[in-house]
């Protein structure tokens, strides 16, 4: 006959089992990868510790523990078993980009010219806060730098919302998918790609200060769409391709930082903004 210990013990096994399904389901939902990436790793931000965890899915994590852990940013799908993409060519100019069978892409513009837009030195990002203006890396980040050139021209980001905002320990801000809602409320927010791939570059020596803007992955060679703007300094791996520096506009991220961001994020503090970050419409030139 069961006694009531026997009870609560299975219903601790039956607690445990309903916390280990859920957080498998997170997991699942959004496997992606690395920092800002798309998941797979997990950024302590005191201490300097990383930790091999899911990432874009947030894991049980409780709000005393947000202000010292930050899960990377993800960003598009889950790295697919397709071709792996080449890394830039020099004698040629050219940049490999290779379609992303993981899944649908969010908006199909096709893939950018082989030939990579060394004119590129300038972005400028209009949103509904004001004007954030990138000095682009053109010379150490050709293939990242004609992609995006490529997606602006095709008004890829137009209408897009800025879907994950780090706290203080981890201040970045996360764009580039242009199904996110930003409203805390949509699991899917950062799973958003363009259909494509394409290696990592300028990660020799990468440092991710106050001000760098770079590219969020689910893995080696898996850049899509989504980037982070940082707006403090972070203590990340080389494993997000730097590609620009912001010289003006990080006065908005600072403000919109301090109205803190919305419930329903990774469990590790971040979220999407409080007070929404919306492209208007991305300009790629010439002059820096």
């Amino acid at each position: 006959m069961a006694t009531g210990k026997d009870r609560q013990r299975q219903l601790a096994r039956e607690h445990y089992q309903r916390q280990m399904e859920a957080r498998a389901a997170r997991q699942a939902r959004t496997k992606k990868w690395a920092i800002i990436g798309t998941s797979a790793g997990v950024l302590v931000v005191v201490g300097a510790i990383f930790g091999a965890v899911a990432l874009i899915g947030g894991g049980d994590a409780k709000t005393e523990a947000a202000t010292a852990t930050a899960t990377p940013p993800p960003s598009s799908a889950p790295p697919s078993a397709g071709p792996q993409p080449k890394p830039y060519d020099a004698a040629t100019g050219t940049c490999d980009f290779v379609a992303d069978s993981s899944g649908a892409p969010a908006k199909n513009v096709g893939l950018p010219p082989a030939k990579a837009d060394t004119s590129a030195k300038t972005m400028t990002l209009a949103t509904n806060q004001g004007n954030i203006v990138v000095s682009l890396a053109t010379d150490k980040a050709p293939c990242t730098v004609s992609s995006f050139a490529f997606l602006a021209a095709k008004k890829y980001f137009d209408g897009s919302k800025c879907h994950r905002m780090g706290p203080a320990s981890f201040p970045m801000l996360q764009c580039g998918d242009p199904l996110a809602k930003g409203d805390g409320k949509n699991p899917t927010d950062g799973q958003g790609g363009p259909g494509y791939r394409f290696a990592d570059e300028n990660l020799n020596g990468a440092k991710y200060t106050r001000g760098v803007v770079a590219m969020a992955n689910s893995g080696p060679n898996t850049n899509g769409s989504q980037f982070f703007i940082i707006f403090g300094d972070l203590q990340l791996p080389p494993n997000y391709t730097p590609f620009g520096t912001v010289t003006k506009g990080l006065k908005i991220l600072d403000d919109v930082s301090k109205k803190g961001v919305l419930p329903g994020g990774m469990g590790d503090g971040s979220g999407a903004p409080k007070d929404p970050v919306e492209i208007k419409h991305v300009t790629i030139s010439g002059k820096s």
